[in-house]
């Protein structure tokens, strides 16, 4: 699937970058409210209609409602904040749902699926615990001609091309119903560079910057999300959410 020559962290290293970065991330976070994101009025609908729901490592920023979905994530501190505001949480990881097949009508894994090695495995599980007829929220950067330093830095294994997702999807039991342009990656080579040297030399100093200052002005910036049929290829979009249908 790569196109390009981009080096690629063993399984133990991936984990490891993995759990540092968001156990540093998640430490010193508060829990943000779903209804908060931009997601919001994209998932509410969806989710009230759809009252078996499962949210696959949403961190301290979940997307779908508290009360009534279950959480999974390997975060201990994301765990706790979760379970402190009543909502029914475990500790597990993607490649090993704790979960009967077939239960969950609504699953949803944001920024998931590009940290895991195997993710042939990780959508396996993802579709044995989803019901006939589920449906599946997902969000994946697209493009490897666009990887950059910071992916390998925040745990990144890969990008995908849109035309492959859809046919991955598809040969998984999924329908690709509808797609919008999502997520925030800066541009500017020198605000990336700048960020990771941060990250590296002085992580506690960036974590709170980017939890006090950086994630409260990014949730006023937010710009709303628009549904458009399908997946289009547009090669700018740097992220993209999607919503399949089980099929």
């Amino acid at each position: 699937m790569p196109t390009l020559a981009i080096p690629r962290p063993s399984e133990a290293e991936l984990k490891r970058t993995n759990q540092s970065f968001y156990d540093g991330l998640w430490s010193g976070a508060r829990l943000v409210d779903p209804a908060r994101f931009n997601t919001w009025p994209m998932v509410r609908d969806l989710a009230m209609a759809l009252p078996r729901r499962l949210e696959i490592a949403p961190g301290l920023r979940p997307r779908l409602p508290l009360d009534g979905t279950y959480f999974i994530d390997i975060s201990q501190a994301a765990l706790q904040a979760l379970r402190g505001h009543g909502a029914s949480a475990m500790r597990a990881s993607i490649s090993a749902l704790p979960c009967p097949d077939a239960s969950f009508d609504l699953v949803c894994a944001l920024d998931i699926l590009e940290h895991v090695r195997d993710d042939e495995g990780a959508l396996q599980e993802l579709t044995r615990v989803a019901a006939p007829q589920a449906r599946l929220m997902l969000s994946v950067p697209l493009h490897e001609s666009a990887w950059t330093a910071f992916d390998e830095f925040v745990g990144h294994y890969r990008r995908y091309e849109p035309a492959h997702i859809v046919e991955w999807l598809a040969a998984h039991g999924w329908t690709v119903e509808q797609s919008a342009v999502y997520g925030m990656q800066p541009t500017s080579t020198t605000l990336l560079n700048l960020g990771q040297w941060y990250l590296s030399h002085q992580r506690e100093r960036a974590m709170w910057w980017y939890n006090r200052v950086i994630m409260p002005l990014g949730l006023r910036l937010q710009k709303p999300l628009r549904w458009q049929p399908g997946l289009p290829d547009n090669p700018g979009v740097d992220e993209v959410l999607l919503l399949c249908r089980r099929t």
